[in-house]
């Protein structure tokens, strides 16, 4: 299966975590049953679908200002999945 190029992704009207992982679910195309917090989202990035080459998150300084501890997660695991598993690892804009 080839990886898909880029997927856009718009975090400027996220409020909560649970927009946020319904949001993620949706666009990287998790499995409905994923389970909507950070360990899960690991699992899912690491062993259930096949990432993009390139994510582009939109909105990413009104998303931060409003859920720093969300966004801190979310590049957490996307930085600690390029040094892990470098070739799993989509580029981030």
């Amino acid at each position: 299966m080839t990886r898909p190029a880029l997927i856009k992704i718009d975090l400027s009207s996220i409020n909560n975590a649970e927009e946020l992982h319904s949001t993620l679910c949706n666009s990287l195309n998790f499995p409905n049953w994923y389970g909507r917090n950070w360990d899960a989202f690991w699992d899912a990035i690491t062993a259930l679908v096949e990432l993009p080459q390139a994510l582009e998150f939109s909105g990413w300084d009104v998303f931060s200002a409003r859920m720093p501890h969300d966004a801190k997660m979310l590049q957490q695991c996307l930085t600690e999945l390029a040094s892990k598993f470098p070739d799993l690892a989509p580029q981030v804009r």
